[in-house]
């Protein structure tokens, strides 16, 4: 499965750069307006899709969800470019990269709340860290090595390799076997069944939500969440403009930094998923938001003096590590605390949490950089986060569940 994810990833980032290169070609006349309608269709079903799809995800098998929605993926990728390049029906392809992304909502949850299935509880931080470590290799490989091949072979054709990388994951993943889980017995089988047919699909929602509402340790886990989402969405687009304008390079040093960020998650990753079973998650969790803002603080205000790129690429592979323990940390205490039978709701409540936090403070800091430096956003941003991990940090002391 996770060389499935692997492939898989690799070709989301394959696809999403040939749609950028679509965007941005001779047959749209580089209109950032196309741009804006393909983020638009891959961020809606989020919200639209994810209640619903949680809740189905936890009805149906968890693997066979998986292969399935990457087969589907794999066909309706591969007639994409049928309607942008040759039939050129624009409408109906963006229709279709809508079904893409609203079918990748329920891949996600299903894929998170398979994980528990296939391995035993000692191992769930590791296998929660090698699923992140998979995200770090597509986004510090994938993109780079796409921009290069789009650019080689054309938009078109990085469609086909996406689609490819889709069918590939969907074999792959066709073959996992349930190694650590109980297969239920038929009573057990037809009690699920009588009881999915009986009971309404917007039932099970609310009942997710409930339980999303009434369990304090996803509260907490859903709080850091959107807090970190919100800080990456503050910060996504300022970030990028300040280190550009700071190291007065457009493209060439901003690989670099992005590139040294994603070694430091990709190693911080590696470590605490060996080593982390000895901590509390909770702590961790808290740690890693003092040390993350702490340092994007700090790197800011000497930057901004010293505008050399090895303290800037320092300054990103810490980064990276103190950040890389939260959403393994995150994920391994929902694992630990939701029934098996709700995780699909919980992943997908999560994804909306995060969705809205991103997007939401991505408008604020946009708004904010009209009238602010990008320098004073992101020591705010900083400071706000480095709050955040210590007053945490001292809940975790005084509550005993949190211990």
């Amino acid at each position: 499965m996770w060389l499935g994810q692997i492939i898989s990833q690799l070709g989301d980032r394959l696809g999403l750069m040939a749609l950028i290169g679509f965007a941005y070609s001779k047959k749209t006349h580089g209109s950032p307006l196309e741009l804006f309608k393909i983020f638009l269709f891959i961020i809606i079903p989020v919200f639209l899709i994810s209640p619903v799809a949680g809740a189905y995800v936890d009805r149906w098998d968890r693997r066979r969800t998986l292969y399935m929605c990457d087969f589907i993926r794999t066909v309706l990728v591969l007639i994409i470019p049928l309607f942008l390049f040759h039939i050129k029906n624009l409408a109906f392809a963006y229709f279709i990269i809508f079904i893409v992304f609203c079918i990748s909502r329920f891949f996600i949850p299903a894929k998170l709340a398979i994980i528990p299935d296939l391995v035993t509880k000692k191992d769930l931080l590791m296998a929660n860290s090698l699923v992140n470590i998979t995200g770090m290799i597509a986004a510090i490989a994938g993109f780079g090595i796409s921009g290069i091949l789009i650019e080689w072979l054309g938009a078109e054709n990085g469609f086909y390799l996406d689609s490819l990388s889709f069918f590939v994951s969907a074999v792959l993943i066709f073959f996992v076997t349930y190694k650590y889980g109980r297969a239920p017995n038929l009573q057990e089988l037809k009690q699920v069944i009588v009881a999915a047919i009986n009971k309404p699909i917007f039932q099970e929602i609310k009942e997710g939500i409930l339980y999303f509402i009434r369990r304090k340790e996803i509260r907490f886990t859903a709080g850091v969440l959107f807090a970190l989402s919100s800080a990456l969405g503050a910060v996504s687009i300022v970030l990028i403009v300040f280190v550009q304008n700071t190291l007065h390079s457009a493209t060439r040093d901003l690989g670099f930094f992005i590139m040294f960020l994603g070694s430091g998650l990709f190693f911080g990753t590696l470590f605490y998923g060996r080593f982390g079973q000895r901590f509390s998650h909770y702590r961790i969790i808290s740690v890693a938001l003092f040390l993350t803002g702490g340092i994007i603080s700090t790197s800011v205000l000497i930057l901004t003096r010293y505008q050399f790129f090895w303290i800037a690429a320092l300054f990103a592979f810490l980064l990276g590590i103190f950040f890389s323990p939260v959403m393994a940390a995150a994920n391994t205490i929902i694992h630990n605390v939701s029934d098996n039978e709700m995780m699909g709701k919980i992943f997908s409540s999560m994804e909306i949490v995060m969705h809205l936090g991103f997007l939401i403070f991505m408008f604020i800091s946009s708004v904010l950089a009209e009238k602010f430096s990008g320098g004073i956003i992101l020591i705010c941003v900083g400071c706000l986060i480095a709050i955040l991990g210590a007053a945490s940090l001292v809940v975790n002391r005084k509550i005993q569940w949190l211990n």
